[in-house]
């Protein structure tokens, strides 16, 4: 087990290498200047551009780029007055963070749950209910999903705020709307993992030896069903806590989606690579987590005893 985790360890790190490597030339390739949008005459543009190493070779550039990384420095950002974008990432994270908690759990627990609930009463009208729910939120895009909760329970019924972060009420419908495709996803792979190991053998033998029908679906098919839902999780995961543009925008919750797109749009350059990076990082972490727990929850997968006897 020790050498498969260093294994995927370095796997991981060799990852991000590259994901900092390309970033870094594809955010240079982009066409337009930081600079240009700025009223200054070409002698004070050449000083900032001086100021800020872009006069440099870009191979010296990129080097510059990863010994501050390897320290920890992800650059300062040109739009916010040379804040640094670790501080932009501290300030915005925790909203992202704290909305995408409450997304993926929600999305977790009614997922797996219809999709058992799916499983379970298959060709009934149940089954088909869950099916419809699934089918509309994989198609609904976050923009449509947003808008409607905000119409219907802000606007109409008027139960719910329909933007801003203040208290637990104006969290509820962020929430669904930013979990309501996850939801849709989890709901088919748990319903189709269920499908296909109703007929394994270790089922039957279940049945043969008596068990009651709560006990087979509790320890037996859930627990294999819910290998491939755990698969997905890590990149979900990682997507829902980095925090999403859209949903962010239209609820005006400060996370850091509205850092991202205001880097785009400016050409800056320390903020894009630092927030790509972040969640770059974020997004591996959460796979190599994926990985690690994926092999303790089945005990028929035996990776890391393979790799131990190919060493």
């Amino acid at each position: 087990m020790f050498r498969y985790i260093v294994r995927r360890l370095v796997i991981s790190i060799v990852t991000l290498l590259v994901l900092v490597t390309a970033v870094f030339f594809l955010v240079r390739a982009m066409p337009g200047d930081p600079f240009l949008s700025e009223k200054l005459r070409p002698e004070i543009r050449e000083n900032m551009r001086a100021y800020w190493g872009f006069d440099r070779p870009l191979y010296e550039q990129y080097f510059r780029y990863l010994g501050k990384l390897l320290k920890g420095d992800l650059g300062t950002s040109m739009h916010y007055n040379s804040i640094p974008v670790t501080k932009l990432i501290a300030d915005s994270f925790p909203y992202s963070a704290d909305l995408g908690l409450r997304a993926l759990l929600m999305a977790f627990v009614v997922g797996t749950g219809l999709g058992i609930v799916s499983a379970l009463n298959r060709g009934k009208w149940l089954d088909y209910a869950c099916i419809i729910v699934a089918i509309l939120g994989v198609s609904l895009p976050d923009f449509v999903s947003g808008y409607l909760l905000q119409f219907v329970f802000g606007l109409k019924l008027k139960v719910l705020p329909i933007a801003l972060w203040r208290g637990f009420k104006y969290t509820i419908l962020p929430t669904v709307a930013l979990s309501f495709y996850t939801t849709a996803l989890l709901t088919r792979i748990m319903r189709a993992s269920m499908l296909e190991v109703v007929g394994q053998d270790y089922i039957k033998v279940a049945r043969a030896k008596g068990l009651s029908p709560v006990r087979i679906v509790a320890r037996h098919q859930v627990r294999n069903a819910i290998l491939p839902v755990v698969t997905v999780l890590g990149p979900i995961t990682a997507a829902i806590l980095t925090g999403t543009f859209v949903i962010e925008s239209i609820y005006a919750i400060p996370g850091m989606g509205k850092f991202y797109v205001v880097g785009i749009q400016n050409l800056d350059y320390s903020q894009i690579l630092g927030l790509t990076v972040f969640y770059g990082a974020f997004l591996i972490a959460a796979n190599f987590l994926v990985d690690i727990l994926y092999g303790l929850i089945d005990p028929r997968i035996r990776i890391y005893r393979r790799d131990d006897r190919q060493a």
